[in-house]
Protein backbone atom coordinates (compact mmCIF):
# COMPACT_ATOMS: atom_id res chain seq x y z
CA UNK A 1 0.00 0.00 0.00
CA UNK A 2 3.20 2.16 0.82
CA UNK A 3 4.27 1.56 -2.62
CA UNK A 4 0.97 2.35 -4.10
CA UNK A 5 0.93 5.44 -2.23
CA UNK A 6 3.82 6.53 -3.41
CA UNK A 7 3.46 5.90 -7.36
CA UNK A 8 -0.04 7.66 -7.31
CA UNK A 9 1.77 10.85 -6.00
CA UNK A 10 5.16 10.49 -8.40
CA UNK A 11 2.29 10.62 -11.52
CA UNK A 12 1.24 13.92 -9.72
CA UNK A 13 4.84 15.49 -9.49
CA UNK A 14 5.19 14.14 -12.98
CA UNK A 15 1.77 15.81 -14.07
CA UNK A 16 3.53 19.12 -12.96
CA UNK A 17 6.69 18.62 -15.01
CA UNK A 18 4.61 17.76 -17.56
CA UNK A 19 2.14 20.48 -17.94
CA UNK A 20 5.12 23.26 -17.31
CA UNK A 21 5.33 22.90 -21.23
CA UNK A 22 1.49 22.68 -21.82
CA UNK A 23 -0.19 24.12 -24.38
CA UNK A 24 -1.33 27.08 -22.49
CA UNK A 25 2.41 27.88 -21.72
CA UNK A 26 3.85 27.35 -24.75
CA UNK A 27 0.85 28.88 -27.28
CA UNK A 28 -0.69 31.24 -24.91
CA UNK A 29 1.66 32.81 -22.23
CA UNK A 30 4.82 33.13 -24.51
CA UNK A 31 2.49 35.09 -27.34
CA UNK A 32 2.32 38.49 -25.58
CA UNK A 33 5.73 38.30 -25.37
CA UNK A 34 6.71 37.22 -28.95
CA UNK A 35 4.22 39.20 -30.56
CA UNK A 36 6.15 42.73 -30.45
CA UNK A 37 9.70 41.44 -31.82
CA UNK A 38 7.32 39.36 -34.85
CA UNK A 39 5.27 42.41 -35.32
CA UNK A 40 8.14 44.55 -35.83
CA UNK A 41 10.00 42.45 -38.27
CA UNK A 42 7.03 41.32 -40.26
CA UNK A 43 5.20 44.52 -39.85
CA UNK A 44 1.73 42.63 -39.00
CA UNK A 45 -0.77 43.78 -36.43
CA UNK A 46 -1.31 42.32 -32.94
CA UNK A 47 -4.79 41.38 -34.32
CA UNK A 48 -2.90 39.41 -36.88
CA UNK A 49 -0.79 37.46 -34.49
CA UNK A 50 -3.62 36.67 -32.18
CA UNK A 51 -5.50 35.02 -34.85
CA UNK A 52 -2.62 32.29 -35.58
CA UNK A 53 -2.73 31.88 -31.96
CA UNK A 54 -6.50 31.72 -31.86
CA UNK A 55 -6.70 28.92 -34.73
CA UNK A 56 -4.11 26.82 -32.99
CA UNK A 57 -5.93 26.73 -30.07
CA UNK A 58 -9.53 25.95 -32.17
CA UNK A 59 -7.50 23.15 -33.36
CA UNK A 60 -6.87 21.75 -30.09
CA UNK A 61 -10.25 22.51 -29.15
CA UNK A 62 -11.37 20.39 -32.10
CA UNK A 63 -8.77 17.79 -31.27
CA UNK A 64 -9.27 17.19 -27.58
CA UNK A 65 -12.38 15.49 -27.49
CA UNK A 66 -11.27 13.09 -30.45
CA UNK A 67 -7.86 12.75 -28.19
CA UNK A 68 -10.34 12.27 -25.17
CA UNK A 69 -11.95 9.38 -26.82
CA UNK A 70 -8.84 7.65 -28.73
CA UNK A 71 -7.38 7.75 -24.69
CA UNK A 72 -10.68 5.93 -23.16
CA UNK A 73 -10.06 3.72 -25.76
CA UNK A 74 -6.05 2.89 -26.32
CA UNK A 75 -4.44 4.15 -23.23
CA UNK A 76 -2.77 7.48 -22.21
CA UNK A 77 0.79 6.40 -23.95
CA UNK A 78 -0.47 5.22 -26.92
CA UNK A 79 -2.17 8.34 -27.64
CA UNK A 80 -0.36 11.16 -26.12
CA UNK A 81 3.62 9.97 -26.99
CA UNK A 82 2.92 10.76 -30.82
CA UNK A 83 1.31 14.01 -29.89
CA UNK A 84 3.92 15.44 -28.15
CA UNK A 85 6.67 14.43 -30.96
CA UNK A 86 3.90 16.42 -33.40
CA UNK A 87 3.64 19.69 -30.55
CA UNK A 88 7.54 19.77 -30.30
CA UNK A 89 8.01 20.09 -33.86
CA UNK A 90 5.87 21.91 -34.71
CA UNK A 91 6.49 24.77 -32.61
CA UNK A 92 10.46 24.47 -33.49
CA UNK A 93 9.53 24.71 -37.04
CA UNK A 94 8.03 28.03 -36.69
CA UNK A 95 11.72 29.21 -36.31
CA UNK A 96 11.69 28.55 -40.15
CA UNK A 97 8.19 30.51 -40.98
CA UNK A 98 8.67 33.25 -43.41
CA UNK A 99 6.89 36.21 -43.88
CA UNK A 100 3.82 34.80 -44.83
CA UNK A 101 0.41 35.42 -42.47
CA UNK A 102 -0.66 31.99 -44.07
CA UNK A 103 2.16 29.88 -42.94
CA UNK A 104 2.42 31.00 -39.81
CA UNK A 105 -1.04 30.82 -38.91
CA UNK A 106 -1.11 27.00 -40.47
CA UNK A 107 2.20 25.91 -38.42
CA UNK A 108 -0.03 27.56 -35.13
CA UNK A 109 -3.03 25.60 -36.41
CA UNK A 110 -0.16 22.12 -36.58
CA UNK A 111 0.84 23.01 -32.90
CA UNK A 112 -2.66 22.99 -31.88
CA UNK A 113 -3.17 19.80 -32.66
CA UNK A 114 -0.26 18.04 -31.31
CA UNK A 115 -1.42 20.32 -27.94
CA UNK A 116 -4.43 18.12 -27.52
CA UNK A 117 -2.77 16.00 -25.78
CA UNK A 118 -0.46 18.57 -24.13
CA UNK A 119 -3.94 19.75 -22.34
CA UNK A 120 -4.63 18.62 -18.42
CA UNK A 121 -6.83 15.93 -20.31
CA UNK A 122 -3.98 13.29 -19.87
CA UNK A 123 -2.63 14.03 -16.24
CA UNK A 124 -6.01 15.24 -15.36
CA UNK A 125 -7.66 11.50 -16.30
CA UNK A 126 -4.40 9.60 -15.07
CA UNK A 127 -5.19 11.86 -11.86
CA UNK A 128 -8.83 11.60 -11.32
CA UNK A 129 -8.43 7.64 -11.77
CA UNK A 130 -6.06 6.99 -9.13
CA UNK A 131 -7.52 9.60 -6.52
CA UNK A 132 -10.78 9.52 -5.23
CA UNK A 133 -10.89 11.62 -1.84
CA UNK A 134 -7.97 13.39 -1.92
CA UNK A 135 -8.92 14.31 -5.71
CA UNK A 136 -8.80 17.62 -5.52
CA UNK A 137 -5.55 18.51 -3.68
CA UNK A 138 -3.78 15.60 -5.94
CA UNK A 139 -5.55 17.68 -8.68
CA UNK A 140 -4.58 21.21 -7.37
CA UNK A 141 -1.09 20.05 -6.95
CA UNK A 142 -0.35 19.04 -10.79
CA UNK A 143 -2.24 21.90 -12.26
CA UNK A 144 0.13 23.92 -10.63
CA UNK A 145 2.33 22.87 -13.36
CA UNK A 146 0.57 25.06 -15.50
CA UNK A 147 1.59 28.60 -13.26
CA UNK A 148 4.94 26.94 -13.11
CA UNK A 149 5.22 27.07 -16.93
CA UNK A 150 2.81 30.58 -16.98
CA UNK A 151 5.82 31.69 -14.85
CA UNK A 152 8.71 30.13 -16.24
CA UNK A 153 8.09 29.36 -19.67
CA UNK A 154 7.76 32.95 -20.75
CA UNK A 155 11.23 34.21 -19.05
CA UNK A 156 12.81 31.63 -20.72
CA UNK A 157 11.40 32.67 -23.85
CA UNK A 158 12.25 36.35 -23.19
CA UNK A 159 15.92 35.08 -22.65
CA UNK A 160 15.83 32.87 -25.98
CA UNK A 161 14.85 35.97 -27.52
CA UNK A 162 17.78 38.14 -26.13
CA UNK A 163 20.31 36.06 -27.50
CA UNK A 164 18.74 33.98 -30.65
CA UNK A 165 15.79 36.35 -31.81
CA UNK A 166 12.35 35.32 -31.87
CA UNK A 167 12.86 32.24 -34.10
CA UNK A 168 15.52 31.06 -31.95
CA UNK A 169 12.84 31.24 -28.78
CA UNK A 170 10.52 28.86 -30.87
CA UNK A 171 12.78 26.41 -31.67
CA UNK A 172 13.99 26.24 -27.76
CA UNK A 173 10.19 26.01 -26.81
CA UNK A 174 9.94 22.89 -29.17
CA UNK A 175 13.03 21.38 -27.84
CA UNK A 176 11.95 22.26 -23.83
CA UNK A 177 8.29 20.75 -24.99
CA UNK A 178 10.08 17.12 -25.58
CA UNK A 179 12.58 17.13 -23.82
CA UNK A 180 10.44 17.32 -20.33
CA UNK A 181 6.88 16.39 -21.84
CA UNK A 182 7.90 13.08 -22.67
CA UNK A 183 9.56 11.41 -20.26
CA UNK A 184 7.08 12.35 -17.95
CA UNK A 185 4.38 11.12 -20.19
CA UNK A 186 5.96 7.92 -20.98
CA UNK A 187 7.30 6.90 -17.84
CA UNK A 188 5.09 8.09 -15.21
CA UNK A 189 1.43 9.90 -16.23
CA UNK A 190 0.55 6.99 -18.98
CA UNK A 191 1.62 4.09 -16.93
CA UNK A 192 -0.76 1.65 -15.09
CA UNK A 193 0.02 1.36 -11.23
CA UNK A 194 1.95 -2.25 -10.91
CA UNK A 195 -0.38 -4.04 -8.10
CA UNK A 196 -3.17 -2.40 -10.58
CA UNK A 197 -2.86 -4.33 -13.82
CA UNK A 198 -5.59 -6.79 -13.17
CA UNK A 199 -7.97 -4.63 -11.98
CA UNK A 200 -6.98 -2.61 -15.44
CA UNK A 201 -7.69 -5.83 -17.44
CA UNK A 202 -10.81 -7.52 -15.48
CA UNK A 203 -13.09 -3.99 -15.24
CA UNK A 204 -14.64 -2.36 -18.60
CA UNK A 205 -15.10 1.49 -19.08
CA UNK A 206 -18.65 0.33 -19.50
CA UNK A 207 -18.76 -0.69 -16.19
CA UNK A 208 -17.93 2.68 -14.42
CA UNK A 209 -19.94 5.30 -12.79
CA UNK A 210 -21.42 7.82 -15.12
CA UNK A 211 -22.53 9.18 -18.01
CA UNK A 212 -21.52 8.14 -21.50
CA UNK A 213 -20.39 10.66 -23.62
CA UNK A 214 -23.25 11.07 -25.51
CA UNK A 215 -25.80 11.55 -22.20
CA UNK A 216 -23.84 13.93 -20.87
CA UNK A 217 -24.20 16.18 -23.55
CA UNK A 218 -28.39 16.17 -22.77
CA UNK A 219 -28.19 17.21 -19.87
CA UNK A 220 -28.17 20.90 -18.01
CA UNK A 221 -25.51 20.42 -15.51
CA UNK A 222 -22.98 19.41 -18.54
CA UNK A 223 -24.02 23.02 -20.16
CA UNK A 224 -24.39 25.08 -17.13
CA UNK A 225 -20.29 24.15 -16.20
CA UNK A 226 -19.38 24.74 -20.18
CA UNK A 227 -21.25 28.40 -20.03
CA UNK A 228 -18.81 29.08 -16.98
CA UNK A 229 -15.98 27.82 -18.38
CA UNK A 230 -16.32 29.47 -21.55
CA UNK A 231 -16.30 32.70 -20.25
CA UNK A 232 -13.31 32.70 -17.57
CA UNK A 233 -11.41 31.22 -20.32
CA UNK A 234 -12.18 33.64 -22.58
CA UNK A 235 -11.94 37.02 -19.97
CA UNK A 236 -8.77 35.38 -18.73
CA UNK A 237 -6.99 34.28 -21.34
CA UNK A 238 -7.69 37.59 -23.13
CA UNK A 239 -6.23 39.39 -20.69
CA UNK A 240 -3.15 37.13 -20.07
CA UNK A 241 -2.44 36.95 -23.87
CA UNK A 242 -2.47 40.80 -24.24
CA UNK A 243 -0.67 41.54 -20.91
CA UNK A 244 2.48 42.11 -22.05
CA UNK A 245 1.27 44.44 -24.95
CA UNK A 246 -0.84 46.03 -22.61
CA UNK A 247 1.68 47.41 -20.24
CA UNK A 248 4.29 48.07 -22.95
CA UNK A 249 1.13 50.92 -23.85
CA UNK A 250 1.90 52.06 -20.31
CA UNK A 251 5.49 52.62 -20.99
CA UNK A 252 6.74 49.64 -19.49
CA UNK A 253 9.75 48.02 -20.58
CA UNK A 254 9.21 44.55 -22.17
CA UNK A 255 10.84 42.81 -19.45
CA UNK A 256 8.69 44.17 -16.52
CA UNK A 257 5.91 43.49 -18.75
CA UNK A 258 7.30 39.65 -18.91
CA UNK A 259 7.81 40.03 -15.20
CA UNK A 260 4.11 40.57 -14.33
CA UNK A 261 3.24 37.85 -16.34
CA UNK A 262 5.72 35.54 -14.68
CA UNK A 263 3.58 37.25 -11.63
CA UNK A 264 0.44 36.22 -12.66
CA UNK A 265 1.89 32.36 -13.41
CA UNK A 266 2.79 32.53 -9.52
CA UNK A 267 -0.15 33.74 -8.63
CA UNK A 268 -1.78 31.08 -11.39
CA UNK A 269 0.08 28.39 -8.65
CA UNK A 270 -1.66 29.62 -5.59
CA UNK A 271 -4.97 29.23 -7.35
CA UNK A 272 -4.66 25.81 -8.59
CA UNK A 273 -3.20 24.74 -4.42
CA UNK A 274 -5.55 26.87 -2.46
CA UNK A 275 -9.24 25.45 -5.08
CA UNK A 276 -7.40 22.16 -4.53
CA UNK A 277 -7.20 22.14 -1.11
CA UNK A 278 -11.12 24.00 -0.93
CA UNK A 279 -12.83 21.03 -2.88
CA UNK A 280 -11.90 18.27 -0.52
CA UNK A 281 -13.82 20.59 1.85
CA UNK A 282 -16.28 22.57 0.34
CA UNK A 283 -19.07 22.25 -2.06
CA UNK A 284 -17.07 22.93 -5.58
CA UNK A 285 -19.23 25.32 -6.91
CA UNK A 286 -19.10 27.84 -3.98
CA UNK A 287 -15.14 27.11 -4.86
CA UNK A 288 -16.20 28.43 -8.31
CA UNK A 289 -18.04 30.96 -7.96
CA UNK A 290 -15.44 32.29 -5.61
CA UNK A 291 -12.34 31.90 -7.74
CA UNK A 292 -14.20 33.48 -10.42
CA UNK A 293 -14.83 37.06 -8.58
CA UNK A 294 -10.30 36.88 -8.41
CA UNK A 295 -10.36 37.75 -12.26
CA UNK A 296 -12.95 39.75 -12.25
CA UNK A 297 -11.84 42.38 -9.83
CA UNK A 298 -8.32 42.16 -11.77
CA UNK A 299 -9.79 43.68 -14.68
CA UNK A 300 -11.37 46.09 -13.01
CA UNK A 301 -7.86 47.02 -11.32
CA UNK A 302 -6.49 47.05 -14.91
CA UNK A 303 -8.95 49.31 -15.95
CA UNK A 304 -8.99 51.85 -13.28
CA UNK A 305 -5.16 52.47 -12.82
CA UNK A 306 -1.73 53.42 -15.01
CA UNK A 307 0.67 52.76 -11.91
CA UNK A 308 2.88 49.40 -13.06
CA UNK A 309 2.42 48.50 -9.36
CA UNK A 310 -1.03 48.83 -8.73
CA UNK A 311 -1.45 46.86 -12.16
CA UNK A 312 0.58 43.71 -11.26
CA UNK A 313 -2.28 43.44 -8.50
CA UNK A 314 -4.20 43.38 -11.08
CA UNK A 315 -2.36 40.57 -12.67
CA UNK A 316 -2.03 38.79 -9.67
CA UNK A 317 -5.83 38.54 -9.56
CA UNK A 318 -6.63 37.58 -12.94
CA UNK A 319 -3.93 34.86 -12.80
CA UNK A 320 -6.11 33.54 -9.38
CA UNK A 321 -8.64 33.08 -11.48
CA UNK A 322 -6.88 30.94 -14.37
CA UNK A 323 -5.19 29.12 -11.66
CA UNK A 324 -8.61 27.73 -10.35
CA UNK A 325 -10.65 26.95 -13.34
CA UNK A 326 -8.77 23.88 -15.00
CA UNK A 327 -9.01 21.55 -11.92
CA UNK A 328 -11.93 23.08 -11.33
CA UNK A 329 -13.15 21.29 -15.13
CA UNK A 330 -11.58 17.77 -13.66
CA UNK A 331 -12.81 18.28 -10.75
CA UNK A 332 -16.48 18.89 -11.20
CA UNK A 333 -16.92 16.57 -14.24
CA UNK A 334 -15.74 13.64 -11.79
CA UNK A 335 -18.59 14.60 -9.01
CA UNK A 336 -21.52 15.72 -11.76
CA UNK A 337 -21.26 13.40 -14.75
CA UNK A 338 -19.08 10.73 -13.65
CA UNK A 339 -15.59 8.93 -14.55
CA UNK A 340 -17.88 6.16 -16.98
CA UNK A 341 -16.22 8.26 -20.04
CA UNK A 342 -13.92 11.40 -18.61
CA UNK A 343 -11.93 11.56 -21.63
CA UNK A 344 -14.32 11.93 -23.74
CA UNK A 345 -16.38 14.76 -22.03
CA UNK A 346 -12.94 16.58 -20.35
CA UNK A 347 -12.33 16.85 -24.30
CA UNK A 348 -15.92 18.22 -25.09
CA UNK A 349 -15.63 20.92 -22.07
CA UNK A 350 -11.68 21.43 -23.06
CA UNK A 351 -12.77 22.39 -26.73
CA UNK A 352 -15.37 24.61 -24.91
CA UNK A 353 -12.80 26.01 -23.05
CA UNK A 354 -10.37 26.29 -26.22
CA UNK A 355 -12.57 28.42 -27.95
CA UNK A 356 -13.64 30.42 -24.98
CA UNK A 357 -9.40 30.96 -24.90
CA UNK A 358 -8.75 31.72 -28.81
CA UNK A 359 -12.18 34.27 -28.73
CA UNK A 360 -10.41 36.55 -25.55
CA UNK A 361 -7.30 37.22 -26.85
CA UNK A 362 -8.69 37.62 -30.92
CA UNK A 363 -10.81 40.31 -29.30
CA UNK A 364 -8.63 41.83 -27.57
CA UNK A 365 -6.37 42.56 -30.74
CA UNK A 366 -9.24 43.21 -32.92
CA UNK A 367 -10.26 46.01 -29.96
CA UNK A 368 -6.57 47.46 -29.84
CA UNK A 369 -6.17 47.40 -33.73
CA UNK A 370 -10.09 49.37 -34.13
CA UNK A 371 -9.53 51.67 -31.11
CA UNK A 372 -6.66 52.33 -30.02
CA UNK A 373 -7.02 51.01 -26.78
CA UNK A 374 -8.18 47.23 -24.73
CA UNK A 375 -9.98 49.04 -22.24
CA UNK A 376 -13.71 48.65 -24.43
CA UNK A 377 -12.79 44.72 -24.13
CA UNK A 378 -11.77 45.15 -20.78
CA UNK A 379 -15.21 46.41 -19.53
CA UNK A 380 -17.27 43.16 -21.76
CA UNK A 381 -14.89 40.92 -19.99
CA UNK A 382 -15.76 42.52 -16.20
CA UNK A 383 -19.68 42.45 -17.57
CA UNK A 384 -18.93 38.89 -18.92
CA UNK A 385 -17.33 38.04 -15.03
CA UNK A 386 -19.99 39.02 -13.03
CA UNK A 387 -22.41 35.89 -14.48
CA UNK A 388 -19.86 33.54 -15.05
CA UNK A 389 -20.59 31.82 -11.48
CA UNK A 390 -24.17 31.80 -11.25
CA UNK A 391 -25.03 28.70 -13.25
CA UNK A 392 -22.39 27.01 -10.87
CA UNK A 393 -24.60 28.15 -7.81
CA UNK A 394 -27.33 25.94 -9.76
CA UNK A 395 -25.73 22.49 -10.24
CA UNK A 396 -26.79 20.72 -6.47
CA UNK A 397 -25.29 18.24 -4.69
CA UNK A 398 -22.72 15.88 -6.69
CA UNK A 399 -24.01 12.67 -8.39
CA UNK A 400 -20.92 10.83 -7.47
CA UNK A 401 -19.47 12.45 -4.11
CA UNK A 402 -16.37 10.84 -3.12
CA UNK A 403 -16.35 6.90 -2.31
CA UNK A 404 -16.11 5.17 0.97
CA UNK A 405 -15.70 1.76 0.54
CA UNK A 406 -12.02 0.45 -0.09
CA UNK A 407 -11.18 -0.67 -3.52
CA UNK A 408 -12.54 2.23 -5.36
CA UNK A 409 -9.58 3.97 -6.23
CA UNK A 410 -8.08 0.59 -7.64
CA UNK A 411 -10.71 0.60 -9.61
CA UNK A 412 -11.46 3.53 -11.12
CA UNK A 413 -7.64 2.94 -12.70
CA UNK A 414 -9.73 1.14 -15.17
CA UNK A 415 -10.33 4.59 -16.88
CA UNK A 416 -6.73 4.35 -18.14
Amino acid sequence: MGLELRSRWWIVVASVVGLLVGNGPVMQFTIGTLLPSITRQFGWSRGMVSSAMVVGLWMTGIATPIAGRLVDRFGIRAVALPAIVMFSLATASVAWVPASPAAFTALYALMGLGAACQTPLIYAKAISARFDRQRGLALGIAMAGVGLGAALVPQFTQQMIGIAGWRGAYAGLGVLTFVLAFPAVAFFVGRPVANQQAAVKRVSIAGMPGLSGREALRTTRFWSLAFSFFIVAGTTGGVISHLVPLMADRGVSPQAATAMVGIAGIALIAGRLLSGLLLDRIHGPYVAAVFYLAPLLGIVVLLTTLRPQEAALGAVLVGIGVGAEVDLIAFLLSRYLGMRSFGEIYGYFFSIFMLGAGLGPLAMGISYDRTGSYKLMLVCFAIALAFAGLPMLRLGPYAYPAAREAGRESALVAAL
